[in-house]
């Protein structure tokens, strides 16, 4: 089943992570998805995994809602963990048949790799989690604001994609709904060859695809009735202002990233 699956979902709280102004939250998250792939040695890396278990920390969500985040990614993991521990070469020959040789420098990098995936997702997973549809799509129509100068349509680019982010769980229910009425119905999804199953999956693609053009129909038809016209001549009830909190968050930032460069220059890199 599906409904483990959170990305996308917004879970309300009082935290400091959730009163950041949503403009920070995005570039903290921007940010933090560079820093991941900044360090090149495990003291960098480890500074990268102590930042997220902070602002973990801080926002005061179930840990186990961090690792419903990645469990969409693990196949991608454990495929990306496998490449890189048979045919990584380097260190001492633990293993060897064929082309296949597994290596302790290939231990090293599958880790090593497979902890930055970790942090990437999961840091990427706490800005919709403590981040509200409204508040994120007025956050990257204030980011995005100087693109006006050049007549890129800004508000309607945000809306877009802050619909998009929020229908990501609407359609994992869906299709959940869709699965179990298919297996109620005697529908075999999880025996057979490769062909067999993906064979399997056009009874739940076509109810899905249907249900996805009558939702975005609907919504369509709801934004027309409330007299919606994109963002001209619109107002907002809630002003977004940065105060000492945000300044501070993105300093902090600014000085994890310096750490990892100055680790960089003067420690071995791992790969």
């Amino acid at each position: 089943m599906m409904n483990g699956i959170t990305i996308g979902q917004f879970f309300p709280g009082n935290s400091l992570l959730h009163r950041l102004d949503p403009r920070v939250k995005i570039l903290l998250t921007l940010c933090y998805i560079v820093a991941v792939f900044v360090p090149s040695n495990w003291y960098g890396l480890g500074m990268a995994v102590a930042f997220l278990i902070a602002a973990v920390l801080l926002s005061r969500l179930p840990l186990k809602l961090i690792f419903k985040s990645l469990k969409p990614i693990l196949p991608i993991l454990i495929f990306t963990a496998l490449l890189n521990m048979f045919y990584v070469s380097g260190g001492v020959t633990l293993w060897e048949w064929g082309v296949l040789h597994l290596t302790t420098q290939g231990l090293i990098a599958a880790a090593f790799l497979a902890i930055r995936i970790i942090a990437l997702i999961a840091g990427s997973s706490l800005l919709t989690y403590t981040t509200g549809p409204t508040a994120l799509t007025d956050a990257l129509e204030r980011l995005m604001r100087p693109l006006k100068v050049i007549k890129v349509p800004v508000h309607e680019i945000a809306m877009m994609m802050t619909i998009a982010l929020r229908f990501i769980p609407t359609l994992v229910e869906e299709t959940d709904k869709i699965m179990s009425a298919q297996k109620a119905r005697g529908a075999d999804m999880e025996s057979g060859g490769l062909f067999k199953r993906i064979k399997a999956l056009v009874p739940i693609l076509i109810p899905l695809f249907v249900s996805s053009f009558r939702r975005a129909y609907e919504l369509a038809m709801a934004m027309e009735c409330r007299c919606y016209h994109g963002g001209e001549g619109r107002t907002r009830m809630k002003q977004l202002h940065m105060g000492l909190r945000d300044w501070l968050a993105l300093l902090t930032m600014a000085l994890l990233i310096g750490g990892m460069i100055v680790l960089n220059v003067f420690v071995t890199p791992v790969l």
